[in-house]
């Protein structure tokens, strides 16, 4: 009888989750989308989904975990942010067709705002790319469009490891044989 009554709830937020794709490669919005959590508690009339105990979100090459996320949904159905809270709370996803590795994402506070399609970072963030280029700070954010990010002080959040530099490490670009022959 429960899952009868919350079951219109859950179709409007997997509906909803469908937009969530801007992070992920285009063929990811077409793949199912799974919640794993120990407990769920969903307002559909607030448009808020809260879920918590060692959360596993998965879409195609996208997944996000931490020990709470929290989901909102824009007036227009979309979701607005999810805010993933955790010691330390993870993302990953493929960036282009092709990639054997994917983007890493760490953080004690992991925010995507989808209407402004930004990844926030927030204390003791690090991002780990296809490359292994490693970026450190206490907080990151990326712009999924843009594929711009910028790193710095957290200003106005709390951190437990304060950062006062950012740290990162570039990769030498692997030459190919007729580079290294030249």
């Amino acid at each position: 009888m429960r899952l009868v009554k919350t079951l219109p709830i859950l179709l409007s937020l997997g509906a909803a989750l469908g937009s969530v794709s801007a992070w992920a490669l285009p063929n990811d919005q077409e793949q199912p989308i799974r919640i794993q959590a120990d407990d769920a508690q969903l307002d559909d009339k607030q448009g808020v989904a809260v879920y918590t105990g060692d959360v596993i979100i998965t879409q195609g090459s996208m997944k996000v975990t931490g020990n709470k996320v929290t989901m909102t949904r824009a007036p227009n159905g979309d979701i607005d942010v999810v805010t993933s809270v955790g010691n330390l709370a993870y993302f990953e996803q493929l960036q282009t067709q092709g990639d054997t590795k994917p983007v890493q994402g760490w953080g004690v506070t992991i925010q995507y705002m989808a209407q402004q399609n930004r990844v926030i970072l927030i204390d003791k963030a690090k991002v780990i790319d296809k490359d292994n280029n490693v970026t450190q700070g206490e907080k990151i954010v990326y712009d999924t469009v843009k594929k711009l990010a910028s790193a710095g002080r957290a200003t106005g959040s709390k951190v437990t490891e304060t950062r006062p530099r950012i740290d990162m490490v570039i990769q030498p670009k692997k030459k190919t044989d007729e580079q290294k022959a030249q």
